[in-house]
């Protein structure tokens, strides 16, 4: 109930259109009990025939069927404006839980499946539905309705009302039993849900490798292994069901028996009148089913329960790294940003068994290009991720001109930054919208105006087909709608030249406007990662950072990527990863990072001349350069 009452809380600005349904269960309510009422006086006036006419007749039934009209308008109202209501609310909580996602730290991902969390945001949100639409108002409704039939019943007779509760204290001591054995298997239900989504999510993002290590087999005998306990705690859950639902109804059939049989007695005694004992009889069809219906809903909270604990342990999780109450925008303490980035005796581990950097300390200047380069699990990619403040520092402090980044707003910080990763992340989009990801869409200019009739869009006199080469109204909508309106092409475009990416965008069967597939699959490596360059230089931000961006690229597009890059180093912090040395021998400044620490620092002769880590490196690569040439 703890956990109903926070979810009503949460839904709290929803009061007036549940209260709107509230007013339709009620009125359904009164009606259900006018209606067996009206019936009793129409049999009472077939019994005495002498009196009996047709006007009567008429009369009852046209009250009779207003009044059935009216419960189905009430109902209608309760059922639509609570489905309002509770689809409204999913909606929100959906919004909420992501929102919360986006707040989490790294940290709160490593030991979660992706799939569970869809499964969070999806069925366990949804569940909330069958509250807010089902549960609460038919727990108020039935409510109304058993209390109302039992006045009805003690009004009628009171020795019959008597005999019809007998079986109430067995209903009820069911209803509680049920509910505390069924509700930890509804838990369960929910928990093995979210596994088997997390494995099937896996494994359709697997697939690829599935199939290339020849996998099938053993992917099918565990997904065949999870979707049969899966099965397995559902059956038991509803075999409890299956029990509990047809004993209700029997115990409501004996309580009808019991009222026939004692009923049928007072009435051969003339302690009753025909029409009593059917009236007697349609309350007590409205009296049992509702207390079946109260029974049923233990499940629908078990159940609901079992979701509201799932989203509540993500909604109550608490970020790892968190902008500071006091957080200040970068540009209210700098006016004009320039981009420097400074590490000053920075210590950081994920595990405290597990120490990876010591006491770092330099300083990637404004206008020139940083590498840092050293053996895998150094802690390069930790840097950036420093940098980022996706984590802080155990000691020391990771400064943007002389300001600690932990005193700065996330949004000033990382709009400061551009990051090219060597697993690269496209969107199911088109090529352009990938390439703007990340700018606002108020930067953009739109530039409908720069097509032709036919729908191609002329820059530098260059033909590029949009609306032309689309085959469905659908897609031109979404183009129209999203690209269209928010992306500059022509700075699209002179970024994907930048990247060396323009020509083969151009040989696509739909230029910038090609449809790339869930994270990119109709691309290359190599065309993602030039992509993922040509979003980056478009953000124009005054850091740019390259995390192994040239690692799927040959060496002839390496070199010209490399040439773009190094023409922007003249204006933005350029902070390069590479393993290729190749990549960062013109940087105007190389740190050689060993077990956390700092063992080198300078240009790439500076450090050939020590014979030290950075000299050992380049002979490695170079004997491997050629013995790859000589195979």
């Amino acid at each position: 109930m703890y956990l109903v009452k926070r979810l009503l809380t949460l839904a709290s600005h929803h009061v007036g259109t549940m209260i709107f349904a509230c007013v339709g269960i009620i009125g359904a309510a009164v009606l259900n009990l006018v209606t067996p009422a009206l019936l009793r006086a129409f049999t009472a006036s077939i019994e005495d025939i002498d009196t009996l006419t047709t006007k009567t007749l008429i009369v009852y039934a046209s009250v009779l069927l207003i009044a059935y009209l009216a419960r189905a308008l009430c109902r209608a109202i309760s059922l639509g404006v609570a489905h309002i209501a509770a689809w409204r609310f999913v909606g929100e909580l959906t919004l909420k839980l992501y929102d919360k996602l986006e707040q989490l730290s790294l940290r709160y991902y490593q030991d979660k499946q992706t799939g569970d969390l869809m499964s969070r945001l999806g069925n366990d949100a949804r569940q909330f539905e069958l509250l807010l639409a089902h549960s609460i108002p038919d727990l108020s409704s039935n409510l109304l309705v058993v209390i109302g039939v039992c006045i009805m019943l003690f009004t009628i007779n009171i020795r019959l009302a008597l005999i019809t509760m007998i079986p109430v204290p067995i209903i009820i001591f069911a209803s509680v039993m049920y509910g505390k054995k069924v509700a930890p298997m509804f838990r369960i239900n929910s928990r093995v849900y979210g596994e088997l989504s997390g494995v099937l999510q896996d494994n359709i993002t697997g697939m690829k490798e599935i199939k290339a290590f020849g996998c099938e087999e053993s992917e099918h005998n565990k997904m065949r292994h999870n979707c049969r306990y899966y099965a397995k705690v559902n059956i038991r859950a509803n075999l409890a069901n299956a029990v509990f639902t047809p004993g209700i109804e029997l115990l409501t059939s004996v309580g009808t028996i019991l009222v026939l049989l004692f009923g049928g007695m007072l009435v051969l005694d003339g302690k009753m009148r025909i029409s009593d004992i059917v009236g007697f009889i349609m309350y007590l069809s409205l009296f049992y089913t509702p207390l079946a219906v109260l029974a049923r809903l233990a499940e629908d909270l078990q159940s609901t329960a079992a979701s509201a604990q799932r989203v509540f342990e993500l909604l109550d999780s608490t970020p790892e790294i968190t902008e500071l109450p006091d957080a200040k925008p970068l540009s209210d303490l700098v006016p004009a940003v320039r981009g420097q980035v400074a590490f000053d005796r920075v210590t950081f581990h994920y595990h405290k068994e597990e120490p990876l950097l010591d006491q770092i300390s330099f300083t990637a200047e404004p206008g020139q290009m940083t590498a840092l380069v050293g053996p895998t699990g150094v802690g390069k990619t930790t840097i950036i991720s420093l940098i980022e403040r996706f984590w802080d520092p155990i000691s020391g402090a990771v400064k943007i001109d002389g300001q600690d980044i932990r005193g700065l707003t996330f949004s000033s910080l990382r709009s400061q930054i551009s990051m090219v990763l060597q697993d690269v992340f496209l969107f199911n989009g088109t090529i352009a919208e990938n390439i703007a990801y990340g700018i606002s869409g108020d930067d953009g200019a739109e530039y409908a105006s720069l097509t032709d009739k036919n729908g191609a869009l002329h820059v530098d006199g260059v033909s590029i087909p949009l609306s032309a080469t689309v085959h469905s109204d659908e897609t031109a909508d979404r183009i129209l709608s999203s690209s269209v309106k928010e992306i500059d092409m022509d700075a699209v475009i002179e970024a994907a030249k930048i990247a060396h990416a323009h020509e083969f965008i151009m040989n696509m069967p739909n230029g910038y406007q090609t449809m790339i597939g869930e994270r990119g699959v109709r691309l290359s490596g190599g065309q993602k990662q030039r992509i993922a360059i040509a979003r980056a230089v478009l953000r124009k931000s005054p850091i740019l950072i390259l995390d192994e961006a040239t690692s799927a690229v040959d060496n002839e597009t390496e070199a010209e990527i490399q040439a773009a890059i190094e023409s922007l180093a003249g204006t933005r912090t350029v902070i390069v990863i590479a393993h290729r040395l190749s990549t960062v021998m013109r940087a105007d400044k190389i740190i050689v990072l060993e077990k956390g620490r700092i063992v080198e620092e300078g240009r790439h002769e500076e450090l050939l001349a020590q014979n030290g880590l950075y000299a050992k490196l380049c002979s490695v690569q170079a004997k491997s350069a050629v013995i790859g040439s000589r195979e």
